[in-house]
């Protein structure tokens, strides 16, 4: 068997799948107690399946994406463009930070032919080729960033970037699965990502499948965990990259990404070049979705909250690209991103 393959199996959980005709999805939300997948037969129920965070993780939500505009295909083969347009436009308003959920759309919906007779086929390949090219690119890119870290060392790393979060093996968790395939690492340190506790239910409970020592922390106490221990890398995946190398991820990111440099750390964001977006200029530019606040609630042991006080739920925050100190891609590794390096990355250049 070939190291990639051994790599693979690390991450061998699959968030989506598709299988009997229907985009089956792990719903994350009951981890790690349960194991559950949904069986979702039209596109309607995968883009509320995106909404309410069955699955999340910009990658896995463009796989969804894409098997759902498949599904979309299927239910308007009779030629009706309006009932397809209306089905497109709810996928993608399901979540409005991630780029790769749009990006997959278009993609699926560019490969089919408005007049071509056995659409839906072409459309469930194409959802299919992106599936499987993700995979692909994460080990690529899993193997680009280990090869930045001089071990072996603990690092860091937020919220969930692993199988669950893509199609397979993962972006920030790929670095890491291959880093201690090859010795460079000696364990991570996880917060547990309020409110939706992404990783101590999802990254910690990935890790310890495949055996990587994981310590979890309150995310209040990482900021002292920066100061005693001075890991040398905190390491994240992203929802967007911006033309400038500014970078959407799970609310929290910034603050550890400010904490990484001010105790001699450094921060490498790993992303495939579907969440690069040139036609968002910068992180001020990027819609930031707000949830309810009642998920904020509901952790704190007060389902109804308290009359009087106001609760805001950003669930993502943008770091400066003055704060990243390398940008993995399947392409290539831009050292301190900027508009000029991703641009050249995105157009084959040097």
């Amino acid at each position: 068997m070939s190291k990639r393959k051994d790599l693979a199996n690390m991450g061998s959980v699959q968030a989506v799948r598709w299988q009997d005709d229907a985009c089956l999805l792990l719903d994350q939300r009951r981890l790690p107690q349960q194991e559950t997948y949904l069986r979702l037969e039209d596109s309607a129920s995968v883009a509320r399946a995106i909404s309410d965070m069955v699955v999340r993780g910009a990658p896995a939500i463009g796989i969804a994406a894409a098997y759902g505009v498949a599904l979309a295909v299927r239910e308007t083969e009779s030629g009706d463009r309006a009932g397809l347009q209306v089905r497109l436009d709810f996928l993608a308003a399901a979540r409005p930070t991630a780029s790769n959920l749009v990006w997959a759309i278009r993609r699926v919906s560019a490969a089919t032919d408005p007049g071509e007779r056995h659409r839906f086929d072409t459309a469930l390949a194409e959802a299919r080729a992106i599936h499987a090219e993700d995979i692909a690119m994460n080990l690529t890119m899993g193997e680009l960033g280990a090869g930045l870290i001089d071990g072996p060392c603990s690092v860091v790393t937020h919220c969930n970037a692993g199988a669950l979060a893509t199609g397979g093996f993962g972006t920030a968790l790929g670095v890491v699965r291959c880093a201690w395939a090859s010795g460079r690492i000696q364990g991570v340190f996880a917060g547990e990502t309020r409110p939706w506790q992404q990783g101590s239910r999802l990254t910690c409970w990935e890790l310890a499948r495949d055996e990587i020592p994981v310590t979890l922390l309150v995310d209040s106490a990482m900021a002292q965990m920066f100061r005693q221990q001075h890991p040398p890398w905190l390491i994240v995946g992203a929802d967007r990259v911006t033309a400038n190398g500014d970078v959407a991820n799970k609310i929290g990111t910034y603050s550890l990404a400010v904490l990484a440099r001010q105790h001699g750390g450094r921060v490498m964001v790993v992303a495939p070049t579907s969440t690069l977006d040139l036609s968002t200029p910068d992180g001020d530019s990027v819609p930031i979705e707000h949830r309810s606040g009642d998920e904020i609630w509901a952790i704190s042991g007060q389902p109804s909250g308290i009359n009087g006080v106001a609760v805001d739920n950003p669930v993502f925050d943008i770091t400066p690209a003055s704060c990243v100190d390398a940008l993995v891609t399947e392409k290539g590794i831009v050292q301190a991103p900027d508009s000029k390096k991703i641009s050249a990355l995105l157009s084959g250049g040097r």
